[in-house]
């Protein structure tokens, strides 16, 4: 039996699709819109839960400008949001980039493609390694903080409402247990690391400071946190404190709720994500550039199209800073 193919008429255009062409674009670049809008829905249903649940524990979530102080090369410089401001700078610069490749595409200018979407993958590595420096600072943690019964946090501060690390005056006392080996246990289990102090060390350092305060997760009418006074702080320890926290992981944080964490680590990586697949896609498109494959084809649409993805990334990434760094 011999199979009959259906004819769209269309046969060797670059739409392909049929006789309609929706906006007057390609079957490509519309598919490509399609994905954005999808992916559009996945990353406003993550910042409405996040929405949601900071809304829960509004008078207990962490300060952003207390929390990403860090920069790199400065050490113990107190820099808030400084960093992921530069960060955003060199994302929305690449966008920039992006778009001066696709105008030189349309202008079938080779070497300015090639430059342009150079900068634009450099752009996007730049930010990839230092999302994940800030994963690492956060990870570890700065100050330590110590949790209670209820699951809160308790931060200590001096008498000027600075920040204190807990190893700072945290005192050495006989431990119950050591760090095993393997080849020093009978019975061996991998785990990790003990911590550098334990609870009754932070807790004996602490009265041992008359200076040293309890600062809670609760917030002020004025938007700052509640500061104890010695006699509360010192009663706190006694009836509340549980353990100690240093960083930040899916279970503990020493910022505030676990929520808080649960949200960065997953919304900034499933963004991370998107811009280190964006990266891949405009290297191979940034090689066939250079191979002049696209030259030969008399049209630059595959920079258009990745050109698109590019831009969504970047105006998620808006959103995301907005609502999780600004608000």
């Amino acid at each position: 039996m011999d199979a009959t193919a259906v004819k769209t008429g269309t046969e060797g255009k670059i739409w392909g699709g049929g006789e309609a062409q929706p906006l007057k674009a390609s079957y490509g670049k519309m598919m490509m819109w399609f994905f954005i809008l999808s992916d559009a829905l996945t990353f406003s249903g993550f910042l409405a839960a996040y929405g949601f649940s900071r809304f829960k524990f509004v008078n207990q979530w962490p300060i952003a400008d207390e929390v990403f102080t860090h920069f790199p090369f400065l050490h113990g410089v107190d820099a808030p949001m400084y960093y992921v401001a530069l960060m955003t700078f060199i994302l929305i610069f690449s966008s920039v980039t992006m778009v001066l490749a696709v105008d030189a595409g349309h202008h079938m200018k080779k070497n300015k493609v090639i430059w342009y979407m150079f900068f634009t993958i450099l752009g996007g590595f730049i930010f990839v390694g230092s999302q994940a420096w800030e994963w690492a600072n956060f990870i570890s943690g700065e100050y330590g903080a110590i949790e209670t019964k209820g699951g809160k946090i308790l931060q200590v501060v001096n008498a000027e409402g600075e920040q204190v690390a807990l190893e700072s005056f945290a005192v050495e006392l006989p431990s119950a247990r050591t760090q095993l080996t393997k080849s020093e246990a009978l019975w061996y289990e991998s785990e990790s690391s003990m911590p550098d102090f334990d609870l009754a060390e932070v807790v004996e350092g602490f009265k041992a400071n008359p200076d040293l305060l309890i600062r809670t997760q609760l917030l002020t009418e004025a938007g700052e946190k509640t500061i104890l006074s010695r006699e509360e702080s010192l009663a706190k320890l006694e009836n509340d404190a549980m353990g100690v926290v240093q960083g930040a992981n899916l279970i503990h944080n020493e910022y505030g709720p676990p929520l808080f964490a649960d949200f960065f680590f997953f919304i900034t990586g499933f963004h991370g994500f998107h811009v280190f697949s964006g990266v891949i896609i405009n290297i191979i498109i940034f090689i066939n550039v250079i191979l002049g494959t696209y030259e030969r084809r008399g049209s630059y649409e595959m920079v258009e199209k990745v050109g698109l993805y590019w831009h969504f990334v970047d105006l998620v990434w808006v959103f995301v800073f907005t609502f999780f760094y600004l608000v």
